[in-house]
């Protein structure tokens, strides 16, 4: 009964993107005091829900998040496309229409990880995530090219979380990273944001008119060699969160009982044992032994040569 509650609130968000805890409470015929927990139980698995007070607030799930792609298999897809289908045919009804289009929709856009253009290939996620990232990507592309304005969800390097509409104009890569170059209405001038620190977003139905700016606006003055990959786990410290959140993506960290965990695949060698020498002790490898054995043996070699 819990499982279905949640996956009654977790689709009706998907759906309408907002929703008040009384309504979620009628439509589940449970308790508001019931609807906040199994939410707070969502959260923690890890679907980044938003609760925003006020008139215009409610329960809040960001139009960057989608169902993750191995939620349905190919078969169980086409299965439930063809049942939809033989439905409509016999019921040509718009929600059953609307729904059918959402999950072909859904289909072709878990099929699309990379980006290909003539001879450039893009792999816009993060190491270790394969939807989150492109699905930001995609969002905010799409907000720059329909001028539409949008609220965002952003956590800083410290840690604090804001909320602030902003006109998105230009998606820029640079060093390995992408960010987002828009109009900040909380402080009415041009910033540069990493997409990585982006929490979540929405579109807030309000258009704008695109700002002149040139190249030379751009605040770009800010090696990646072919490597296994390994399964990385980290125990990571509170001083070294905002460095690892924007190495890994704030999506591969989490706060578990016992502290604070990062999991990602990422490229193994030298690029990844200098990474994590760099971090200090606000990282401690659980996984794989093979690399924490190497950065043992790293640190011990750097602790000889200062000894003396």
């Amino acid at each position: 009964m819990k499982v279905q509650i949640m996956l009654r609130i977790l689709f009706r968000l998907l759906r309408t993107r907002r929703a008040s805890a009384a309504e979620l409470a009628r439509e589940t015929e449970v308790s508001e005091r019931s609807i906040h927990r199994y939410v707070e139980e969502l959260i923690v698995a890890g679907v980044p829900i938003d609760i925003i007070r006020g008139r215009r607030g409610g329960i809040c799930l960001p139009d960057t998040y989608r169902l993750p792609s191995n939620f349905f298999t190919k078969e169980e897809y086409a299965a439930a496309v063809n049942a939809l289908l033989a439905l409509y045919e016999q019921l040509p009804d718009a929600a059953v229409k609307g729904a059918l289009e959402k999950l072909t929709r859904q289909q072709k856009a878990d099929a699309r990880d990379l980006t290909l253009s003539g001879y450039i290939l893009v792999d816009s996620s993060t190491w270790g995530d394969a939807a989150g990232t492109s699905e930001t990507l995609k969002f905010l592309e799409d907000a720059a090219e329909r001028r539409a304005c949008i609220e965002i969800s952003y956590v800083d390097r410290e840690g604090a979380t804001s909320r602030r509409v902003v006109e998105p104009h230009l998606l820029i890569y640079k060093q390995n990273i992408w960010y987002l170059y828009a109009w900040c209405r909380k402080r009415e001038n041009f910033r540069l944001f990493r997409v990585g620190r982006i929490r979540g977003a929405r579109d807030t139905g309000e258009r704008f008119e695109r700002r002149a700016f040139s190249r030379a606006d751009l605040p770009l003055k800010f090696r990646f060699e072919d490597k296994e990959l390994v399964n990385l786990r980290l125990a990571v410290d509170k001083a070294a969160l905002p460095d690892v959140e924007e190495w890994l993506g704030m999506g591969n960290v989490r706060a578990e009982e016992g502290g604070i965990f990062a999991e990602a695949e990422v490229p193994g060698g030298e690029v990844l044992l200098s990474k994590l020498l760099a971090l200090g002790s606000g990282v401690r490898v659980l996984a794989p032994a093979s690399v924490a054995a190497a950065l043992a043996e790293r640190a011990a070699a750097v602790c000889r040569l200062y000894a003396n």
